[in-house]
């Protein structure tokens, strides 16, 4: 970890520290400097609503990595090594360490549905190269309410942030494709899982203020994982105009699915 290059994994003191010397490419210092401002400032006179995330951020607890391309083989490749490290690391780390990872914006700017394509291209190639089985207790389906994105044998929420959101702040960066990886573990050590009473009145309180900072109500795709009728694969990248989100999700998930090579083809 805070090795040299770019897409080293990274404590947000080493990121931090790097950004301020410059020793980054500008997108990355864009990257941090609009997510920090993001999730430790106010909008409508109100917070970030997830406040276990803003406070995570506040005490320095993710972990960061940085992708200099949504479709490059060998950047994808390399991120999924980097989310192994991280999940080799995260729970000595630190009690709510998430890996956020900043993806190189477009030379263009990109509709709506070109962000939703990146996204599960970037899913499916991490599955394919996953170097373990596919959870035993995890459906493959993903019209399954148990079902949830995974690697490394590590059920996980990927959420994003991009910059097609025009009212959504909540979920809004003006740089380009932002996904934090927050493994299942994590929700269950916080208890903030939908079966959890005290996690249910947390979750309740994050949804007022969702709907004050965004200005508008909270998505009707928001829910809980386990729970009959809500999915999870709709809510890694929450749809601003429906017509560009996909209906059914495009991810195809099997037990077996090919192992890792040296590189993508």
């Amino acid at each position: 970890m805070n090795e040299p290059g770019l897409q080293s994994l990274l404590d947000q003191e080493t990121l931090d520290r790097r950004v301020r010397a410059e020793d980054a490419p500008q997108w990355v210092i864009d990257h941090w400097e609009t997510f920090q401002s993001g999730l430790l400032g106010e909008r409508n006179d109100s917070p970030f609503p997830c406040f276990f995330g803003a406070e995570s951020v506040g005490n320095g607890e993710p972990l960061y990595t940085t992708v200099p391309s949504m479709s490059d083989a060998d950047a994808l490749l390399t991120l999924r090594d980097r989310i192994l490290d991280y999940l080799d690391v995260y729970r000595e780390h630190a009690d709510r360490a998430s890996l956020v990872t900043f993806f190189k914006p477009p030379a263009d700017p990109l509709p709506e549905r070109a962000y939703h394509d990146a996204l599960w291209h970037i899913l499916q190639t991490l599955h394919l190269h996953d170097p373990e089985p596919w959870p035993e207790d995890i459906p493959t389906d993903p019209d399954d309410q148990y079902w949830e994105f995974c690697l490394g044998g590590e059920p996980m929420f990927p959420t994003c942030r991009a910059p097609f959101y025009d009212t959504r702040k909540s979920r809004y960066c003006p740089v380009g494709l932002e996904i934090t990886f927050q493994p299942r573990a994590l929700f269950e050590g916080l208890n903030v899982t939908a079966d959890d009473e005290a996690g249910q009145r947390a979750r309740d309180i994050i949804q007022d203020r969702l709907e004050d900072y965004d200005g508008v109500c909270p998505h009707a795709d928001l829910g809980d994982w386990g729970v009959d009728g809500d999915r999870e694969w709709p809510q890694y990248m929450l749809s601003a105009d429906d017509e560009q989100a996909p209906s059914e999700c495009p991810m195809t998930v099997t037990r077996d699915h090919p192992k890792p090579a040296a590189k993508l083809p």
